[in-house]
């Protein structure tokens, strides 16, 4: 069975995702043309944005390394990206089966009417997969491996809950969609929290600057693509070590200023294609479900959150992080983290922190700032484990997504950044039963606390029925 499960995550998010959400939406009665359309659509988008990304990575790669030689920037740890996370994650046993485990818990916790969400973004299961099997090596304990991922399955459900009716509200055309993605979710609470503090400034509670109004008071120079193309050359300019090479360089610089450009053009462009591939399938599933829960105040379909990362906001605030992150993992004492390959997921930090700032470009740039210098700490904190974590499924399967120079540690922005994996790490690994035993409890009142509120919801619903009859 794990052989088959491995078999089948090893074909990758482009292949797999077309398989599972054509077979989906035969189940759930749409008509298999239909179907498979939006299972390739889907497929297709990941492909996009593979490709996008991968050119982002690629292009600032080459002079980001070179930055790192002439300013002599020497970090410990090796920036992994996402890849070697998805790797470490569905090359264990916890890996193998998290998606039939979870699977099961959300469709429990739905009957008991403990969340409002069905979880159908199965590549994305590896997050979950992902802390449990750090948390198997650090521990020596497949159970502890098996409860770390199903704690941050659960915290992450109530979470995509607790945010959907503001997710909904701010992005078009996405009623019925959550994310419970962990590493979005992990950031809500810290922009709650920096939000509020930011409105009780004199000012700050009036400063209404959004990628929108950037585009009405700079013209062009507020666009998305030609932001894109100054960080380019910007980076190019950067990469030369005197005036004689930058001169020589021009054409190589004033290139990545266009693939720079390219990037933050097309990936708006591709996420479309993602939610014209998923809406089929979300209106048919909360169709199917809504069904077969009758009381409920409705049920959300949990979706990628690379449905909104091509939101003008989270490509300019992302933008301008990129080199804003790198100086501050060069001058901030204690780190050893270095973000290069990591670069591509700093999208995903925003599309659930975009909700509680409105698309506010100065708030989200404050929130995303201190998020990644938090950030940088955790993954300095978490690098011997993911090292660990890695080295051993290199030895089983000779990935060259998990193969870290010799060195080295190993790290990954995307996910080992994520306040909720730090602290379920930590808890089980350091406190043993009693750190497992605070998440049992904090997780039992988010379930019950969410339990009363959807309960409510429904009764107020049934309420409003009753009364307009």
């Amino acid at each position: 069975m794990e052989q088959v499960f491995s078999y089948i995550i090893g074909l990758g998010a482009a292949v797999m995702m077309p398989i599972l959400f054509t077979i989906l939406g035969v189940c759930i009665g749409i008509k298999f043309g239909k179907a498979l359309k939006s299972g390739l659509l889907v497929g297709v988008g990941f492909v996009g944005l593979s490709v996008v990304t991968a050119l982002l990575t690629s292009t600032m790669g080459a002079p980001l390394k070179t930055m790192t030689e002439i300013y002599d920037l020497h970090l410990g740890i090796f920036d992994m990206g996402w890849p070697a996370a998805a790797s470490v994650a569905y090359n264990t046993t916890v890996g193998a089966f998290i998606i039939p485990v979870c699977l099961g818990i959300n469709i429990l916790l739905l009957l008991v009417k403990a969340t409002n969400t069905i979880n159908i973004d199965l590549w994305n299961y590896w997050h979950y997969a992902f802390i449990g099997a750090v948390v198997f090596f650090a521990t020596d304990s497949i159970w502890y491996g098996f409860f770390a991922a199903i704690i941050c399955f659960v915290i992450t459900l109530v979470m995509a809950d607790l945010t959907t009716r503001k997710f909904q509200q701010y992005y078009k055309d996405l009623d019925g969609i959550s994310i419970p993605q962990p590493f979005c979710q992990s950031f809500v609470p810290f922009a709650e929290g920096l939000n509020w503090c930011m409105d009780k400034i004199p000012g700050f509670n009036k400063l209404d600057i959004d990628a929108e109004g950037l585009k009405k008071k700079f013209g062009i120079l507020g666009e998305p693509l030609f932001l894109g193309v100054v960080v380019g050359i910007l980076i190019g300019c950067l990469s030369c070590s005197s005036w004689a090479e930058l001169v020589q360089n021009i054409p190589m610089i004033l290139g990545l200023g266009i693939k720079m450009g390219a990037v933050m053009e097309l990936i708006p462009r591709i996420t479309g294609l993602f939610i014209e591939g998923l809406k089929p399938i979300a209106e048919a599933t909360k169709d199917l479900v809504s069904r077969k829960f009758k009381n409920s105040a409705g049920i959300n379909i949990g979706m990628s959150p690379a449905l909104v990362i091509g939101h003008p906001t989270t490509l300019v605030v992302s933008l301008l992080l990129i080199p804003v992150t790198i100086l501050l993992a060069v001058v901030l004492p204690g780190n050893q983290f270095l973000p290069l390959a990591s670069l591509a997921g700093m999208f995903y930090v925003f599309p659930a922190v975009l909700p509680v700032t409105k698309g506010n470009v100065v708030k989200t740039f404050i929130i995303g700032l201190v998020a990644l210098v938090v950030g940088l700490y955790l993954v300095t904190d978490l690098a011997p484990w993911f090292t660990l974590a890695a080295q051993d499924v290199y030895a089983r399967t000779g990935d060259a997504a998990v193969a870290i120079p010799e060195g080295f540690q190993g790290g990954s922005l995307d996910f080992a950044s994520s306040i909720f994996s730090w602290v379920i790490f930590h808890l089980v690994h350091d406190f043993k039963i009693i750190g497992s035993a605070v998440l049992v409890i904090l997780t039992t009142v988010l379930a019950i606390f969410n339990r009363r509120r959807i309960i409510k919801a429904s009764y107020e619903k049934n309420i409003d029925r009753s009364t307009a009859a």
